[in-house]
């Protein structure tokens, strides 16, 4: 069971393909606590995507358990506490989890708050006044009210995915997952989404992030991984990752990063 403090527990996750030839992830262990801003890092191929998608389901694991709220997603049934065997609702997990990709995944014959309110008006069942009254909320929160009755192409590339982040939110998830949000953009708008999960960050929001920036994963991250092969290789706070990192591989990759 997930202690009071861990939100998600992952013990001994793997991911292999064709047969166990292809590991992507291969024994990965490590808790994911309330108000955690875990940032994984590592070089591409390493398993940091699939390690992310897993916990949500979208991948599929091999092996290996992923606790959630204290019950193991990885199983299609499970005891409640009333001991009635129940089948996992995979929908209901992922309304939970909210996930922001590299690309923005609007839907482009939709307005801006179309996009925002969908989800909450379909799956939620909440009325259209309260969705949109939520959502012009969120878009304010981001700079992006007055683009509202806007079409994703009429916005940039770091206005999208402020849309997307948002978007997520208005599910009002427990944790959010974040793959890569800033590698589809071009440099002048990274800052602009980062801030945006900087807030997030200051607001207790439970965050998993995959990037490759590294002054975020230093400024804003609580706790660090780095992974390599499949393999979880080391964890621990910002500066003992950057400051004091204890195997070769993670020396190596910092030295090319940095």
């Amino acid at each position: 069971m997930a202690t009071r403090d861990s939100l998600i527990r992952v013990r001994d996750l793997k991911k292999h393909y064709h047969g166990g030839s292809i590991r992507a992830l291969d024994g990965v262990t490590v808790d994911i606590e309330f108000g955690d801003v875990m940032v994984v890092i590592g070089p591409s191929g390493s398993g940091k995507s699939t390690f992310l998608r897993s916990l949500n389901l979208l991948e599929e694991p091999t092996g290996g358990a992923i606790y959630f709220e204290g019950t193991d997603i990885t199983k299609k049934k499970y005891k409640d506490e009333s001991g009635k065997i129940v089948k996992l609702d995979v929908d209901g997990l992922r309304q939970k989890m909210g996930m922001v990709f590299q690309h923005f995944n609007l839907f482009p014959h939709m307005t801006i708050l179309e996009n925002m309110t969908l989800a909450p008006i379909k799956v939620k069942k909440m009325g259209k006044a309260e969705a949109e009254q939520k959502a012009l909320a969120l878009l304010e929160r981001v700079g992006l009210k007055d683009r509202a009755g806007d079409y994703p192409i009429q916005l940039s590339g770091g206005q999208k995915q402020r849309v997307a982040i948002v978007r997520a939110l208005a599910m009002e998830p427990e944790v959010m997952l974040f793959d890569e949000p800033t590698s589809a953009l071009d440099p002048e708008m990274v800052g602009e989404v980062l801030d945006v999960m900087k807030g997030l960050a200051r607001e207790g929001m439970t965050m998993v992030v995959v990037t490759h920036e590294m002054g975020f994963a230093r400024e804003v991250g609580n706790r660090v991984l780095f992974m390599a092969d499949g393999l979880l290789l080391e964890q621990g706070s910002p500066e003992d990752i950057f400051e004091r990192p204890k195997s070769p591989r993670l020396q190596e990759f910092l030295s090319k990063v940095l």
